[in-house]
């Protein structure tokens, strides 16, 4: 499937009638290849085109990602979007200068702001430091899920959204979610989900919900309680939650670590720089 957004396809458009090829990426920068560029649009490899109508609509939308789809006429373009009847919310995928992110209802569900998804994902991995049997409570795109395995023996990680997963599904950046061996991934509700797990089950927990606002039972001191149970001891809960420093966040911040410390679980450390805190069994 090839996957376009406004970053590949406008370049194209500043070289229509200049010259007869370029080098597109197909995947929203993962690969590239050669296109041809003529009166009537672009030509891939494989045989499939993009008109120059369908070239300007994706340069315009500068927060969608595209589809390259055969139709009854010839190949369309189709937006990686879809309502969630789960959530009543809208989910798209949106490009950025890296990997995707995941549009909720129109937030992103990732820092884009001078960093990109993968190296916020990044940040997360480095403060968690996956090891053994993890829980991602919050799979998303899947990009915590992917780094996460590339240490970790296992890695399990629960979608409450089947629409997410669709939009997964069309992303090239979360592919390995699908293909590697070390993912289970689970539907359901984390906060139903982690009672039916085993009692010091997990050596790592990445928890990564969306905002208390959004998810406030994933926030609360019972979920924090079957997080604890199903740890490890000397286990790592990583809970991201967002700019520390900012005046909303800290107040959240301050009622997290206090019902973390409820729970059980002891050195509640900061790190602002993965936008979340680190607590230990």
């Amino acid at each position: 499937m090839i996957i376009l957004s406004h970053i590949q396809v406008a370049p194209l458009l500043k070289l229509r009638g200049k010259q007869p090829d370029a080098v597109l990426s197909p995947d929203l920068g993962l690969t590239t290849l050669s296109v041809t560029l003529d009166a009537f649009g672009v030509g891939f490899p494989g045989g499939e085109r993009l008109s120059w109508n369908n070239a300007e609509r994706i340069a315009d939308a500068d927060v969608s990602c595209f589809a390259l789809e055969d139709t009854s006429d010839g190949v369309g373009i189709r937006k990686i979007q879809a309502f969630s009847e789960t959530t009543n919310r809208h989910c798209s995928l949106m490009p950025t200068m890296g990997a995707p992110t995941l549009l909720l209802a129109g937030f992103p569900m990732h820092r884009i702001k001078g960093i990109d998804p993968a190296g916020d994902t990044l940040n997360k991995i480095k403060a968690a430091r996956p090891s053994g049997v993890v829980l991602d409570t919050s799979m998303g795109l899947g990009y915590t899920a992917i780094q996460a395995a590339h240490t970790a023996e296992q890695v399990i990680t629960v979608e409450l959204d089947p629409t997410v997963v669709e939009i997964a599904r069309q992303n090239p950046y979360s592919r390995e979610l699908f293909s590697n061996p070390k993912i289970e991934r689970r539907l359901g509700d984390s906060f139903d989900q982690v009672e039916a797990f085993d009692a010091e089950m997990f050596s790592c927990i990445i928890h990564d919900p969306p905002t208390i606002q959004l998810a406030g039972d994933l926030y609360s001191g019972a979920f924090y309680v079957e997080l604890y149970r199903i740890l490890k001891p000397r286990g790592r809960l990583f809970h991201y939650i967002g700019d520390l420093n900012s005046a909303s966040v800290s107040r959240v911040v301050k009622g997290v670590v206090q019902r973390l410390g409820d729970a059980g679980f002891r050195s509640v450390t900061r790190h602002p720089e993965a936008f979340g805190v680190l607590a230990q069994k």
